[in-house]
């Protein structure tokens, strides 16, 4: 056992920061209603509010995917960092 103090990467780091970001932007997007809620413009007939919605679930989906992938990502990143500095120790 070593005597030399454990260096730990920060919990909150920029890949973290756009991960939040990119699964709490939905949320604001749809609990903010008063900027959605109209009708023009319409899109083939189908009001603002409608394909606005609509249109945030694709979003969703494609931010989801994005954080998820990130995550991973982050999470191979730090379990590489610890086996590797476990080794060198």
């Amino acid at each position: 056992m070593s005597d030399a103090p454990e260096v730990n990467r920060p919990v909150v780091t920029p890949v973290r920061v756009v991960v939040a970001l990119c699964l709490v932007a939905p949320f604001v997007a749809m609990l903010w209603v008063s900027s959605y809620a109209k009708v023009d413009p319409t899109l083939i007939g189908i009001p603002f509010f409608y394909w606005y919605q609509m249109l945030w679930v694709l979003i969703s989906t494609a931010l989801t995917m994005i954080a998820y992938k990130l995550w991973q990502r982050d999470q191979r990143a730090r379990k590489a960092e610890q086996a590797h500095g476990g080794a060198g120790q």
